[in-house]
Order: structure tokens, then C-alpha cells, then sequence
């Protein structure tokens, strides 16, 4: 039995992938990109035991403004953006002792490396089993995503769409929008700006917010990555990031310029890539959820592409449980409330409630 834990310049990273079906979020460029926006360290945590395969990707991010001081003691594990998580070969899959015995080492692994607590998203498609096989003092549900079968004809896929979004889509048709396919890197610039404008009319989050750097980042990601534009008489209205990897499109990041969006472009672009998609032999568009898993008017506005669903899980361990107990003490007195409070909270892991 090989267990390793290895860095993205490891080659045996994508030697173990390529024995598995895998998604762009589990390439150690990827990977590798996120820890560089993040400042974390990224890592792969490995078993082979003949054709049983396990690997997870993952974040490994200091505590230290949780302490308030530089500790060389105290951290803490995250998935990258995205979807992530673990991946099982099909003979893992089917071996639940294997599954719980390569959880147990990285667990144990954490523990030696003085992470507390490991917040590790599983990919909604690609990790489906592992709710059933996995602890279930472990496993949280986030949420459900949507996907589009494009193993469907393409009237099946039309028929399975929202009337209103069906009706907006001809609406942009007859007005003369197009849709394209580009190369990332030509219209980068012009990306961002749609997509930073698209985030401050929504008032996002600021871990929504991607610099220059990352952007120009992705475009490493070679044939992994499409951007497709809409456009009105050769002016952007709308554009979004696509993955494709594994039989899997993924939208990543899009938006809408302000300009146009009572006239809502952004459903004529997913109604086109998803086509495309098809055409280029992808199993499923997959599109996602809403804002950290919640059924909001995100998701009311994805759902009504899709009437497939995927329910979306996320691993919680407690590696060391006093160190956990120590950082949440420090959260409690820093937010003035009690610690029962930040453990009996959904929030996880607790010492980072906000």
C-alpha cells in the first residue's frame, strides 16, 4: 500500500488521475492556483492499494488570525474553489473498510500537522457515494446543484427548460444577440470587467472578488478552459468562464454587464453552451447551486434550466479536538458570546464564525 502526501510538482498527482474520473477543480494546477490567490499551501493526500485508489486535494491555511499572533502550531484544511473533494476508483468505491480506512489516515495525517479542523468539500457528481460510505457525524449536506443531462436530444433539453427562461431566450434571438466561444486569453481584460460589475451590483461577498492575476492564472489551464460571450452589435453583454473536463462542463464565473440586463443574456448563454456542450460529446452542463448552497434566487434562476438535481455534501473533521476547543474559546471572547453557542451554530469550523 502506497500513502503519500504530495505537492502539486509531484508527478505522481496526475499519475493517480489519470486512473480516475476526475474534474479540473482536482488538477494540481489548479489546486496550485487557488493556494497562490488564497496564500495557503496546497496538497494531495494519496492511497494506493493496487486498483483501491484514493486522493483528495486540499488547502492547508494558518490560524494565526484567529490567535492573533504567528504560530507555527496551529492550522486548519480547505478545499479549493469550487468543487473539489475526494476521489474514489471504482473498486474504492465499492469497499466501504477502504473508504473509512483512508479517512482514518488523513485524519491521523492532520493531526500530526497540527490542523484542527478540515472543512472539505465533496464534488456533487464525481463523490456521490460518500455520504453513504463515510461517518455520518462527519458528513453535512450543503445543498443541492443542478445539472443538465446532455445525454438528452437537444428537444428534450428545450422541453426541460422554464417557459419564462424559454421565452426570454427567443426574445434575445430575435433582438440579434450571438453567442461565441473565445479564448480566455484574448478577452481577459474584458472579462473582468464585466465580472467585477456583475459582483458590485450584487453586492458579493469579497471572497468573490478575483484580482488580474487570477484571471491571467487560469488561462493556464490550457484546453480545460472556454469563455463564451454574448454580444450586441459587437458590444459584450454578458459572459461567463467554462470548465470542461472528464465528460463535465462546469460554469465557473460569469456575469452581465449592467447595460443590458432587463434584457437578460445570460439565459441565452447557458441555453448555447449547453448545445455546445453536447455537440463536442459532455455527459452533463453542470451549473451549480446558489450562494453557498442555498436555494436562493440564484438557484430559483439555474433551476430553471435543469430538472436534475445533485445533492451536495461536505466532509466536517475535528482532528484535534483541544486545539479546536482553545480557537473557538478565543472566537467566543473575541465576538463576546458564549462558546456553546459557536459549537451549537452551523458555522463550521466554529472559531470562524463570523
Amino acid at each position: 500500500m502506497n500513502i503519500q502526501v504530495i505537492d502539486y510538482q509531484n508527478p505522481l498527482w496526475l499519475q493517480t488521475l489519470s486512473r480516475l474520473r476526475y474534474d479540473v477543480y482536482h488538477l494540481p494546477e489548479y489546486v496550485h492556483l487557488e493556494a497562490k490567490r488564497t496564500k495557503t499551501l496546497s496538497q494531495a493526500f494519496v492511497i494506493i492499494d493496487s486498483e483501491k485508489i484514493f486522493l483528495l486535494p486540499f488547502l492547508i491555511r494558518s490560524c494565526d488570525d484567529i490567535l492573533g499572533v504567528k504560530s507555527q502550531d496551529f492550522f486548519d484544511a480547505i478545499s479549493p474553489y469550487g468543487y473539489p473533494g475526494i476521489l474514489l476508483s471504482e473498486e474504492a468505491a465499492n469497499n466501504f473498510d477502504f473508504a473509512n480506512f483512508a479517512l482514518n489516515e488523513l485524519n491521523n495525517y492532520f493531526q500530526e500537522k497540527g490542523i484542527c479542523s478540515a472543512f472539505l468539500r465533496l464534488h456533487p457528481i464525481l463523490s456521490n457515494k460518500l455520504n453513504k460510505m463515510l461517518s455520518q457525524e462527519s458528513v453535512n449536506k450543503i445543498g443541492e446543484t443542478i445539472s443538465i443531462n446532455l445525454k438528452l436530444s437537444e428537444s428534450q433539453i428545450w422541453a426541460n427548460t422554464r417557459k419564462g427562461h424559454q421565452s426570454t431566450i427567443n426574445k434575445c434571438k430575435r433582438l440579434g444577440f450571438t453567442a461565441r466561444m473565445v479564448n480566455l486569453v484574448e478577452y481577459v481584460e474584458n472579462f473582468q470587467a464585466i465580472y467585477h460589475e456583475t459582483m458590485n451590483r450584487v453586492a458579493a461577498k469579497k471572497s468573490y472578488y478575483f484580482d488580474r492575476e487570477y484571471f491571467a492564472d487560469l488561462v493556464n489551464l490550457n484546453e480545460n478552459i472556454h469563455l463564451c460571450l454574448v454580444e450586441l452589435e459587437s458590444e459584450i453583454a454578458a459572459a461567463c468562464i467554462f470548465f470542461e473536463c472528464g465528460g463535465i462542463v462546469q460554469a465557473h464565473l460569469g456575469g452581465t454587464k449592467n447595460k443590458f440586463l432587463h434584457q437578460s443574456p445570460f439565459n441565452y448563454l447557458l441555453d448555447y453552451v449547453r448545445y455546445w456542450a453536447k455537440q463536442r460529446g459532455n455527459e452533463l452542463m453542470h451549473i451549480g447551486s446558489g450562494v453557498g448552497g442555498t436555494k436562493d434566487s440564484l438557484y430559483h434562476f439555474k433551476a430553471g434550466f435543469s430538472k436534475q438535481r445533485h445533492d451536495w455534501f461536505a466532509l466536517r473533521l475535528i482532528p484535534d479536538r483541544e486545539k479546536y476547543n482553545y480557537l473557538t474559546q478565543l472566537r467566543a471572547e473575541y465576538l463576546n458570546t458564549g462558546v456553546s453557542q459557536l459549537l451549537q451554530s452551523s458555522f463550521f469550523p466554529a472559531y470562524r464564525a463570523k
